[in-house]
């Protein structure tokens, strides 16, 4: 165990939960996490400016995406990067371009199911809407909807009376439009209705990137609290584990690495977007504040080889009424730490070296840690590990939390596992 002080506690999970509200959409949650950096002295730099050799905390944001690094004074071209790889997207609903639908008298939203969500975890629940608002300008607005709006009602048990002994089917097309209210469709309803939400005139949106999502607050549970419910931990955990991190180490002296919190849009769909880990942006991050170090293609390939980056994403605690779905001898269970992430498929980007880093770093911190690996007979889920390792050939390990109720809209984790992970995350960032 570490004889260093702990240096997130209970605290740090009650400042997740509220990082989860502020966050409902990918949007909301780069907002919340550069809030949390400019407290600690980042500044943004814009990718359409020139970029110079100071030292201190950056980011860039693009949409949905953050990369954020803090270099140290003295830092040469060639100093390695630590980085905490994450994602700031979840499985959810998103409402499509032509939103205004209804039928029979109700007025319904009309929504796309996005990623691989748990369709009945959202039905019957009281959503909200928020997103992203691009204006005729070309600037974009925040808008968040957070109280009851819209509703997706399941059909009544007197009507499908085989649904406790069948299973519920749901039609992604048919039985996921949400209501909103009665009366006739009007084309531009909600458009107009989230202009006067936000403020703007008549016909100021020219574009919209919206999303429902559940008012319910994350809340502790069970008999002594030791969990957490709540929505978007998939992935939300890990940016703001991330964030927290990056935002300590900014604060010493002489770190041999340049910690990077690379948290990226559209990891639930194939991250192959602008701002998703598949994408340019990363690569051009680093690559440009090697350069503005006055460092050359030698140096960058220097920085590459001796970099290291910890892909958080959340995986699979044992659950008690499905254990037979696990790997029979490895069972990460809620408050027993971070686990690693490993499948020889490279669907996880983990190996023998990468686990020493991990360990490592938990010794460090004085954080417990477990192992996740898939049962030989079930598919392995996989991350933004395997992509930044091929994509950059940076050395890259899979880590996480274990939850329970993954890609539900409501999901559930110990309460300790968030701050036991960042704790790791800082170590791992100090080197």
């Amino acid at each position: 165990m570490s004889s260093e002080p702990a240096r997130f506690d209970r605290g740090h999970t009650d400042d997740l939960m509220s990082f989860l509200t502020a966050a409902p959409t990918p949007y909301h949650a780069v907002a919340a996490a550069t809030q949390r950096l400019e407290k600690a002295g980042f500044r943004q730099v814009l990718e359409t400016d020139a970029w110079d050799a100071t030292a201190g905390g950056k980011y860039v944001q693009r949409g949905g995406a953050l990369i954020a690094w803090y270099v140290p004074e003295g830092a040469s071209p060639h100093t390695p990067f630590r980085i905490v790889g994450a994602h700031t997207d979840s499985p959810n609903l998103r409402v499509k371009p032509l939103p205004d639908t209804g039928a029979h008298g109700w007025r319904q939203i009309a929504v796309e199911v996005y990623g691989g969500t748990l369709l009945n975890t959202w039905l019957d629940r009281d959503l909200g809407l928020a997103g992203r608002l691009t204006l005729r300008d070309g600037t974009h607005r925040l808008v968040n909807v957070d109280r009851a709006l819209l509703r997706v009602p399941q059909l009544a048990v007197h009507l499908d009376r085989s649904v406790n002994t069948d299973g519920l089917k749901l039609d992604r097309q048919r039985h996921m439009q949400p209501i909103w209210g009665l009366g006739d469709v009007e084309e531009g309803d909600l458009i107009r209705f989230l202009e006067e939400e936000a403020g703007l005139a008549d016909g100021e949106i020219a574009g919209w990137d919206l999303m429902p999502h559940s008012i319910e607050p994350p809340a502790y549970l069970g008999r002594d609290r030791e969990l957490v419910a709540g929505p978007r931990m998939d992935n939300l955990i890990s940016v703001h584990a991330g964030t927290a991190a990056l935002a300590v180490v900014s604060a010493s002296s002489d770190l041999p690495y340049i910690p990077v919190l690379a948290a990226f849009d559209h990891e639930e769909n194939g991250s192959q977007s602008d701002t998703g880990a598949d994408g340019p942006l990363l690569g051009s991050v680093l690559e440009r504040s090697v350069f503005a170090r006055g460092g050359s293609h030698e140096d960058r390939a220097r920085a590459f080889a001796g970099t290291v980056c910890l892909s958080s994403d959340t995986g699979h605690a044992v659950h008690p009424n499905y254990s037979e779905r696990h790997d029979p001898t490895h069972h990460p269970r809620a408050n027993g730490g971070p686990i690693l992430k490993v499948n020889v498929n490279q669907r996880y980007a983990t190996d023998g070296h990468g686990r020493a880093v991990f360990a490592a770093a938990c010794e460090k911190a004085g954080v417990p840690w477990q192992t996740f690996v898939s049962n030989n007979a079930m598919p392995c889920g996989t991350t933004i590990g395997p992509i930044t390792a091929a994509r950059h050939g940076i050395h890259t390990v899979d880590i996480g939390v274990a939850i329970l109720s993954m890609h539900s809209a409501r999901e559930l984790c110990g309460a300790d596992d968030p701050y036991l992970l960042a704790n790791a995350l800082v170590a791992f960032l100090e080197g």
